[in-house]
């Protein structure tokens, strides 16, 4: 609780004292085969934000360079292939059980499982060009041939891959639930791209496998439609996740009692392509540690480090304890950056909490519309728990889940270190916290009085429910160097506007104008605008834009979802056909019932 208690010591215009540094947060419960030589294979950065900002798109994909120095993309499906050595079926043992049926799988990492392929013919509803070129080395004519619809619908798969899905567990609502497991997920294989990037691909929805408990292993369109767009969204805002490839819709029936109220209804199967360069969580050690199977454990811990922490001595006698301070550095970095941008992901279980720090299975996310810290956007969340303010203790829970799972991997002294650690996670969020909403506003450098500006702008963005995501957008666009007059809101700032009936915002502009005095004196508002603009957002995926798309889907027009995934691409740009469509205006009314919750 000690970030909730920070927030609001925020928010409530308070200084934090020494005494609430550091508490205990317990209360929350408990290669393409045949590269050239010069195609080496480097390590992914999720959290390297360069990659983000470049808008630019690399030429091409594949290794194989034309004449005039051109990398070529690959023109074929069937000339596609994963890469020769695949990391996860031959490192670890695999379950001997080959029959595809629920059961307890013990001493594995992974089950070889098949997808279950539809019964009905399949659309394609959408594709991710810049995945299939960047990622992929695919030319974009691939997607109109029957191999390439077959196999991101989990019809067909490549002859020589071995389809895996993973064993794990998780704390799942401070409870720990045992074997989880991937219940309608399956890893096609690795495959290693012209940038030497190494890439995990994944159908979720695509039928039972040992961990589907008593699920059906399908996933229905309007849960992936939402995977589907935000996981592309996210990566476009600049935020550690996975990506989406592909989204097919079938005619199979699949029953969904979508709020638990005793109301199911036959919906239509769905499937995502989705790609991760590691689909581990924290759940994937729990469930060694708990299981007594330290021995892989260990095996599965070293074989995380070398390959996704490069930085960390292998030979090192504490390179858990590194590794346990890198996954924390991270989480902080990926926790921030959705505060920042007012995402809530919903159902934040050590199974759903990625050992990447990427944002992974997207479930009953919500982005802030007017500002409400206690906003819960799974209807499934009787509590409250993973409301969007708690998020970062959370986020603490599950890395103290992390430092438990490490536990007998470490000596006494060891163990001893990592709670020293993980001590420090606090402060380092606060800073990053500050940093990120200093940027906000297009602030430079530190100065004393940050906090209390941004805590008073919260507090009133609060008791006026201003919209998050505009406030932000539309202070950026004030003129406020040029005049010492208070600047003229009109109706087209509709977010300061409502912002603007809070009796203490006239007061904060005349600080906030000071404030940005000290940034030098060549601070302008043209120059605040061009950096306010680079990360506060003009459009962010609303339940109500998701909501439509999935409407129109069902009734399988899919031009809304395709206009989307273009619209989400460039979030920060002005797109007159984005706030034609309202994209950027108050929500509609009713959009204020729209409801999303666990089942899926």
């Amino acid at each position: 609780m000690m970030l909730i208690i920070w927030t609001l010591c925020l928010t409530l215009l308070i200084t934090c004292t020494a005494s609430n540094e550091g508490g205990d947060l317990h209360d929350l419960g408990d290669e393409q085969p045949n590269h050239d030589e010069n195609c080496n294979e480097q390590k992914i950065d999720p959290h390297d934000k360069t990659k983000y900002t470049d808008q630019k798109h690399r030429t091409g994909g594949s290794c194989s360079a034309d004449a005039d120095g051109t990398i070529s993309l690959v023109a074929s499906f069937e000339d596609w292939k994963f890469a020769e050595k695949q990391l996860l079926a031959e490192s670890f043992p695999l379950d001997p059980e080959r029959n595809n049926f629920v059961r307890q799988v013990p001493n594995a990492v992974f089950s070889v499982v098949h997808p279950i392929p539809f019964e009905t013919p399949v659309k394609l509803v959408a594709v991710s060009q810049e995945v299939l070129t960047d990622i992929l080395d695919l030319d974009p004519n691939v997607t109109s041939g029957d191999f390439f619809l077959a196999f991101v619908s989990g019809n067909t798969f490549l002859q020589d891959s071995t389809p895996l899905a993973h064993h794990y567990g998780g704390h799942q609502f401070g409870s720990w639930s045992g074997q989880l497991g991937d219940g309608r997920a399956v890893t096609l294989g690795e495959y290693v791209n012209s940038e030497g990037e190494r890439w995990e691909l994944q159908l979720k929805g695509s039928g039972k496998t040992p961990y589907s408990r008593h699920g059906d292993g399908r996933a229905v369109l309007r849960s992936s439609v939402r995977e589907f767009l935000v996981s592309e969204a996210m990566y476009h805002l600049g935020i550690p996740t996975t990506r989406a490839l592909s989204l097919v819709v079938s005619n199979d029936p699949v029953w969904r009692d979508q709020f638990y109220d005793g109301h199911p209804k036959q919906e239509r199967g769905a499937v995502v392509l989705r790609l991760a360069p590691s689909w581990f969580r924290i759940g994937s050690l729990e469930i060694l540690a708990t299981n007594g199977e330290i021995d892989l454990l260990r095996k599965l811990t070293d074989f995380i480090i070398k390959n996704y922490f490069p930085d960390i001595d292998m030979d090192d006698k504490d390179r858990y304890l590194a590794f346990l301070t890198e996954v924390i550095t991270q989480t902080v970095d990926m926790i921030v950056s959705w505060m920042a941008i007012g995402f809530a992901h919903g159902v934040m279980n050590t199974d759903n909490f990625s050992i990447l720090s990427l944002t992974i299975d997207y479930g009953p996310f919500g982005f802030l519309d007017g500002y409400k810290p206690s906003f819960v956007p799974n209807t499934s969340d009787d509590e409250g728990r993973y409301s969007y303010e708690k998020q970062p203790d959370i986020a603490y829970y599950n890395l103290d889940k992390l430092r438990e799972a490490l536990g007998p991997l470490l000596d006494e002294e060891q163990q001893k270190q990592a709670k020293t650690i993980l001590s420090g996670y606090t402060e380092k969020y606060k800073v990053e916290f500050m940093d990120a909403f200093r940027d906000k506003l297009g602030l430079y450098i530190e100065e004393p009085e940050d906090e209390y500006m941004v805590a008073v702008l919260l507090q009133m963005m609060q008791e006026t429910e201003a919209d998050f995501t505009m406030t932000f957008r539309q202070l950026g666009d004030l003129p406020l160097m040029g005049s010492a007059d208070p600047p003229i809101i009109d109706d087209s700032l509709w977010a300061l506007k409502q912002l603007n009936t809070h009796r203490m915002f006239p007061h904060w502009l005349k600080l906030y104008r000071q404030r940005l005095q000290k940034n030098g004196d060549d601070e302008t508002d043209e120059g605040r605008q061009q950096r306010t603009k680079g990360v506060n957002p003009k459009y962010i995926l609303r339940n109500w834009m998701a909501q439509q798309a999935i409407e129109k889907a069902e009734k399988d027009d899919f031009s809304q979802v395709q206009s989307l995934l273009q619209i989400l691409s460039r979030p920060f740009d002005d797109q007159p056909d984005a706030d034609e469509a309202g994209y950027a205006s108050e929500i509609p009314e009713w959009a204020k019932d729209v409801r999303v919750s666990c089942s899926s």
